[in-house]
C-alpha cells in the first residue's frame, strides 16, 4: 500500500484547493465557505515518482464530540493516527490562530512526521506569517499557494524526501494494477477519436472542432489475455501564449497532471501536419517527468507522400529529441482502425523497458569496456576517475556512477555514457537519467577537513 499523506488544519486554511492541486485533478469540492469538506476524502497521487495516498480532512475544530463540528474533527483525527506524513496547513494571510497553535501541540504529542505549510503565501503579508510559523515547533515551513500553484513542485519534493523508504515492489502485486496510460497531443490530433477506437465504444465525445475535450477523462481497457490498461484522453495542449480562458487554463493543468501520472503516455501526431514545435515541447515535457512514450502519427490514411512525411518526421526527431532516441512511431487512422492493433503491443513493450532493471555485474562489465573506449576527459588539468556503477531505481532506469569528482564530468561525456547505456541494454526511447557521485580523496585538504 502506497504511504498515506494526510491534509490536516483548521477549517478554511484552503486544504481542499491543496488536496486537488497535489492529486492534479478536482477530486475535492472547494468554496469559500467554511466546512465544505465534512468527510475524509481519498485520491491517488504521483509525487515525484512516489505514489501516495492522499487524504483530505475535515477543519479541525474545538467542539463537543457529539456536535457535527466534534465528531468531523474525530474523523480527521483517526486520518491523522493512520497517516505516514501530516501537512498541517495554516493561512498565510491570515497568520496564527489560537486554533492552529492548539492543534499544532496536539500533533507534537502524536508522534508522527509532521509538515507545515503555510498556505495563501502571495505577497508581502504572508512572508511574515511564514516567519512567525516557526514558533509551532514543527520545523521550517514550506509556502505554498494552492490556489494559483506557486510553491507546488517544492511542496512535492519535499513530501518525497520525508516519506519512508520506498519498499522493494512486489512484482505479483504489480502484475495486478492496471497499466495507467494517458493520450497527450495538440487539439484536433484525434485523442478522443483514438481512444474510442481502443476501447471499442463511443466513449468520448468526438467532432471536427477543436478543443472537445476539457477535462482528462479515464476509462480501463481490458485486453484479450485479461490484464488492464487505464487509458486517459486529455484535453488539447496549445502554446502557452495562446491559453487565455480560465477553463483551458484548468483543461491543460488537468491534462499536464494525467501526464505526470502515467506510466506510458502516447503523443498523438496529426500525420497530415508533421511534427510541430509545440508537439517537441510536449515531448520534451514527457522526457523531464521521466515517462515512457509512444509517439502515434495519426490520420495517416489522409497523408498523400508516406516517404517523404516518414522521412521528415525521423529526420526532426533525430535533431530536436536526441534524449530519447530510438522513441517507437506507430502510424495509424484512429477514424477508420487502420494500424491501430499495433499500438497496444508498442505500449507494452515501452512499458517493459521503462520498468527494465540491469544486474549490477553486467552494468560494470559494459561500464569498465566504457571507459576503456572513452576514458573521462580532464578537467583543470586533473584526469577524472570513475569507479563503478548501480542501478538505484527503474521507472525511469535511473543509474548511479561513483568516482573521484564524478560531479565535474561535462555534459557530452554523461550524453556518451546514456547512450551507450541505451544500446548496450536496448532501452531505445525511454528516458534514462544517470546521476554522477563524487568520493572523497582523504589525501586532499578537503578530505582532511571532513
Amino acid at each position: 500500500m502506497p504511504p498515506v499523506v494526510v491534509i490536516a488544519g483548521r477549517p478554511n486554511v484552503g486544504k481542499s484547493t491543496l488536496f486537488n492541486r497535489l492529486a492534479g485533478r478536482r477530486a475535492a469540492i472547494v468554496a469559500d465557505t467554511p466546512g465544505v469538506t465534512r468527510d475524509n476524502k481519498e485520491a491517488e497521487a504521483m509525487l515525484r515518482g512516489r505514489l501516495v495516498q492522499l487524504v483530505d480532512t475535515a477543519g479541525l475544530e474545538e467542539a463537543p464530540p457529539d456536535s457535527l463540528a466534534g465528531r468531523m474533527r474525530e474523523g480527521a483525527s483517526h486520518a491523522v493516527r493512520d497517516a505516514d506524513l501530516v501537512l498541517f496547513v495554516i493561512d498565510a494571510r491570515a497568520g496564527l490562530t489560537p486554533v492552529d497553535r492548539h492543534f499544532a501541540q496536539w500533533l507534537r504529542r502524536q508522534d508522527k512526521p509532521v509538515m507545515l505549510v503555510a498556505n495563501k503565501a502571495e505577497g508581502r503579508m504572508a512572508t511574515s506569517s511564514i516567519l512567525d510559523a516557526y514558533e509551532l515547533g514543527l520545523g521550517d515551513p514550506v509556502g505554498v499557494s494552492a490556489e494559483h500553484g506557486e510553491g507546488i513542485a517544492d511542496l512535492m519534493s519535499e513530501i518525497a524526501a520525508h516519506l519512508p523508504p520506498e519498499p522493494e515492489e512486489d512484482e505479483d502485486n504489480a502484475e495486478g494494477r492496471p497499466l495507467k496510460l494517458a493520450i497527450v497531443g495538440r487539439p484536433n490530433a484525434g485523442k478522443s477519436t483514438l481512444l474510442n477506437r481502443l476501447v471499442g465504444e463511443e466513449r468520448m465525445l468526438t467532432g471536427p472542432e477543436p478543443g472537445i475535450t476539457r477535462d482528462a477523462i479515464a476509462s480501463i481497457l481490458t485486453a484479450d489475455d485479461g490484464s488492464r490498461i487505464e487509458i486517459v484522453d486529455t484535453a488539447g495542449l496549445r502554446r502557452p501564449a495562446r491559453i487565455e480562458a480560465e477553463l483551458e487554463k484548468l483543461s491543460v493543468g488537468s491534462a499536464i497532471n494525467a501526464l505526470k501520472m502515467a506510466e506510458v503516455v502516447i503523443l498523438a501526431i496529426d500525420a497530415t501536419e508533421g511534427i510541430n514545435d509545440q508537439d517537441l515541447r510536449i515531448a520534451q515535457l514527457i522526457e523531464r517527468e521521466g515517462r515512457a512514450c509512444v509517439l502515434v502519427l495519426n490520420k495517416w490514411d489522409a497523408v498523400e507522400d508516406r516517404n517523404a512525411t516518414r522521412k521528415a518526421i525521423s529526420d526532426r526527431l533525430e535533431t530536436s529529441l536526441n534524449q530519447m532516441k530510438g522513441i517507437p512511431v506507430v502510424t495509424l487512422s484512429a477514424l477508420t482502425g487502420a494500424g491501430v492493433e499495433r499500438l497496444l503491443p508498442t505500449v507494452r513493450k515501452a512499458s517493459e523497458i521503462w520498468n527494465k532493471r540491469v544486474t549490477t555485474g553486467e552494468l560494470n562489465r559494459w561500464f569498465e569496456h566504457a571507459l576503456e573506449k572513452h576514458p573521462p576527459p580532464m578537467v583543470d588539468g586533473r584526469r577524472l576517475k570513475l569507479r563503478y556503477m548501480t542501478q538505484a531505481k527503474a521507472r525511469p532506469p535511473t543509474f548511479l556512477a561513483f568516482g573521484t569528482r564524478a560531479e565535474r564530468i561535462p555534459e557530452d561525456y554523461s550524453r556518451y555514457l546514456v547512450n551507450g547505456l541505451r544500446e548496450a541494454f536496448n532501452m531505445p526511447g525511454t528516458p534514462i537519467r544517470l546521476q554522477l557521485r563524487g568520493t572523497k580523496n582523504p589525501f586532499s585538504e578537503e578530505g582532511r577537513r571532513g
